[in-house]
């Protein structure tokens, strides 16, 4: 036996940067080992029992540097988690300072039974926008089915050719597997079929690759072909699905930095609370009122103001979509959905789930039609209430009608609607009834009766539509 074969792949990695001799001191802080300081020379000797003498009495100023580059290190991290997942919205710190400096000033009198204020908003009013991708589980269904069937074909084709070359009943056997789980993923694609595949792969078929390559060029030409074929990071075929989560990817950061451009002119126009969430397609919601500001100022003439700025920005949206989906491999289709409440309704900070909910009974309900919301279809029909290219405006009483008739209306005229409106009333949902939603085509970019990028709604606009509606 070759004496390099007796070395480890540590030995082999040092070998192979050019080290000869190597000196390991662990670095301990009060019995805490923080860190291994490595020593290594390219001359074989160098480094011996004489040296590591030398060290001690450096090797405690190397830990108490390391530790505190570690600790540096380490609230650097803990800034970066709260400042990027866990962060307090802008326009509600101020709330969350008073409860802190509160808190602090309990626990600097030496109160006992300490206890941060709840942070509870009352008579705020919401706003909630649904950007979804029309069909995606189907589409990505359909990916992760072709995904499976071409691997499979690939590995019957490996083992056909190997079988013509040998007949072997065991290799008849084996294509029989690949070809009944070929035609049960064309019937239909169960939840475990991609790992009862990829199981069947790993344990009886790809094994067999290396003996069956023997067979002949043919075979081997197959072999390569399924090898080749397969992902180098996941070792499986994920070619269709790769495009359909790249694809929802591009169209939901273009979502994403749309409404973030957005919203950073509307938090300008009046300070409000909003928060966004990404799964296939975007949804935000803001909350606005009195108690949201530090100085308890607010008019609804900027809750007006917001409400004609989702509209707007929703067909924003829409325009910048029709943009990435020329440029992405799955084009998937996007649909746009407002629900709209006039009555106000109290959200309270949940402290184990870091973020705001409704509070109250009454409130609740709001939550549960936004969440059931997407699914709701047209009273009488199979037709969903969201459809591509359109904006469904769902409400519940007559006054929120009225209310976004007037702003359509306004925005129609400055080219970010097509003209009419489909009034529809929507199927009743579990707990939910008396729905209905008009339903508006969003017009093309270059519709807008504006040259460049449409003006932001300003409380002027807002007024002129307001006064049109009293006249």
């Amino acid at each position: 036996m070759e004496k390099s074969s007796l070395r480890t792949g540590y030995e082999h990695h040092l070998r192979k940067h050019g080290h000869r001799s190597l000196l390991l001191y662990p670095l301990h802080v009060e019995d805490q080992l923080v860190g291994l300081m490595e020593l290594a020379s390219p001359q074989p000797g160098d480094l011996n029992a004489f040296n590591a003498r030398q060290l001690l009495d450096v090797v405690p100023l190397f830990a108490t540097t390391l530790k505190r580059n570690l600790d540096e290190l380490e609230d650097r991290v803990q800034s970066v988690i709260k400042r990027k997942y866990t962060a307090i919205h802008p326009a509600v710190e101020w709330r969350f300072r008073e409860a802190a400096l509160r808190y602090l000033e309990q626990k600097g009198r030496g109160e006992a039974n300490l206890q941060l204020d709840e942070i509870v908003f009352h008579d705020v009013y919401p706003l909630y926008a649904l950007v979804d991708m029309r069909d995606s589980s189907r589409i990505r269904n359909e990916a992760i089915r072709a995904d499976i069937s071409q691997q499979l074909g690939l590995a019957l084709d490996v083992i056909n050719q190997a079988g013509q070359m040998r007949p072997l009943p065991a290799l008849e056997e084996v294509g029989h597997l690949l070809t009944r789980h070929l035609d049960g993923i064309a019937s239909e694609l169960r939840s475990d079929d991609g790992s009862g595949v990829l199981d069947l792969l790993r344990r009886d078929v790809e094994p067999l690759f290396a003996e069956l390559e023997t067979y002949g060029s043919e075979v081997a030409e197959r072999v390569a072909a399924y090898r080749g074929a397969l992902d180098e990071d996941l070792n499986i075929v994920y070619r269709h699905r790769k495009d359909f989560e790249q694809s929802v990817a591009a169209i939901n950061d273009s979502i994403s930095m749309t409404l973030d451009e957005e919203e950073k002119r509307a938090q300008v126009m009046f300070p409000h609370f909003f928060e966004k969430f990404r799964t296939d397609g975007v949804d935000h919601s803001i909350y606005v009122g009195a108690e949201l500001h530090e100085d308890g100022l607010f008019d609804e003439l900027y809750l007006r103001n917001l409400r004609i700025w989702q509209l707007m920005t929703t067909c924003r949206i829409e325009w910048e979509l029709a943009r990435v989906k020329a440029e992405v491999s799955v084009p998937l289709q996007a649909t746009h959905l407002i629900l709209v409440q006039h009555q106000p309704l109290s959200i309270r900070f949940r402290v184990d789930e870091k973020r705001f909910d409704v509070d109250g009974a009454y409130d609740i309900r709001y939550e549960i039609v936004k969440k059931r919301i997407d699914k709701a279809r047209v009273r009488g029909t199979r037709e969903h209430v969201t459809q591509p290219g359109q904006l469904a405006i769902v409400y519940s009483t007559a006054s929120e009608a009225a209310e976004y008739k007037r702003y359509v209306d306004f925005l129609q005229t400055k080219g970010y609607f097509d003209p009419g409106m489909d009034e529809l009333e929507l199927e009743d949902l579990p707990g939910i009834s008396g729905l209905k939603a008009p339903r508006v085509t969003i017009a093309s970019k270059s519709a807008v009766d504006e040259p460049g990028p449409p003006d932001r709604p300003a409380a002027r606009e807002i007024e002129k539509v307001l006064a049109a509606g009293q006249t």
